[in-house]
């Protein structure tokens, strides 16, 4: 019925100071647009929330014991969390009726067994800190496969895709009968793919390294593989795909973060189908899963070339914000069939 984004909330010079007056100007809109004639229309308010731990595998109606839990979870997600927080608080405050319901990105990779979630580390790591795989991006890959399982024209519970989305943060994850079996984001989203600015996959020694020879304290160490890293640091470019490959011909640099990128999605994609065995599809989205046919083409070859044409190849734009909605929809239908 309506879409729209409000950005930079609370930066520098912005009109926009935070999030509860960012809501009104969206109900303003709403109501200045007739989409809908009063905020008591509004029956329930989906809110994408980044970290939920091993405690929510699936959408649920915020109340206190919920908000204390986002909080809990934001020393592992401190970037989102919080944000997420502010933006449920400023729905409560001007819609006292109304549900907020929240969804996680880390519910969908719930299903993962634990051989493929947790790390090699003394078991006091996990059973103390909860340090373990969570993996990310959960909204958008749960979206790909049911949109993939409408295409294929196969029922999800039988659907075996590898899910690559590809934006600025990168994941792939392995979907086996319609559940996350394997994930390339982990504890946090730096691990797996080459993004952006972020690293992906390194050895754990270079940290240690780097921060005895350049005297970096951990905060520094983080925004180098965070924020400095991927794309951005191979290329000493930009994070812009579009950048890249139009410097690639004539930047080494450029050529070799692009190669770098490619070759670790075909790394992941390699990995995924021998834990699954059987792949119906693989999946493309996100900004640049969508946006650049000639890197796919290149990843296809190579998949052909190993299997012949079995598998198919899909772009699919996701639609994170209408999987919110759906999912917030289903929890509201579900409660008053049981209510």
């Amino acid at each position: 019925m309506a879409k729209g984004v409000i950005e930079r909330i609370g930066e520098k010079d912005s009109s926009v100071l935070n999030h509860t007056q960012g809501m009104k100007m969206v109900f303003s809109q709403l109501l200045e647009k007739k989409v809908i004639s009063s905020l008591e229309e509004i029956e329930a308010v989906g809110h994408r929330v980044v970290h939920g731990g091993e405690t929510f595998s699936q959408p649920c109606i915020i109340d206190e014991k919920v908000i204390k839990k986002i909080k809990e979870y934001a020393k592992l997600a401190p970037l989102h969390n919080p944000v997420n927080l502010e933006g449920i608080k400023a729905a409560k405050r001007l819609l006292r009726k109304t549900k907020q319901v929240a969804v996680f990105d880390t519910a969908y990779h719930t299903t993962i067994p634990d051989y493929a979630y947790m790390y090699a580390l003394p078991f006091y790591c996990y059973k103390k800190y909860k340090i373990r795989r969570y993996g990310f991006h959960g909204t958008s890959h749960e979206y790909i496969a049911k949109k993939a399982s409408q295409i294929l024209k196969k029922p999800l519970r039988q659907l075996n895709i590898i899910s690559c989305h590809l934006g600025n943060g990168c994941s792939i994850t392995a979907i086996k009968n319609g559940k996350s079996v394997d994930t390339s984001m982990g504890f946090t989203p730096l691990e797996g793919l080459i993004m952006g600015t972020r690293c992906g996959d390194i050895d754990p020694a270079i940290i240690l390294f780097l921060m005895e020879k350049e005297k970096l304290s951990v905060k520094e160490i983080d925004t180098l593989l965070n924020k400095k890293s991927g794309l951005l640091g191979v290329s000493c470019l930009s994070n812009d795909m579009r950048e890249i490959k139009k410097e690639s011909r004539k930047n080494k640099l450029a050529n070799l973060a692009l190669e770098m990128f490619i070759y670790r999605i075909k790394k992941y994609i390699g990995a995924y189908m021998l834990i699954l065995k059987r792949v119906d599809a693989i999946c493309f989205t996100a900004g640049i899963g969508e946006n650049n046919p000639d890197i796919i083409e290149r990843i296809k070859k190579d998949v052909f070339g190993f299997l012949g044409k079995k598998v198919k190849f899909l772009v699919l734009p996701t639609d994170e914000e209408l999987m919110i909605a759906t999912l917030t929809y289903n929890l509201l239908k579900r409660e008053k069939c049981s209510g």
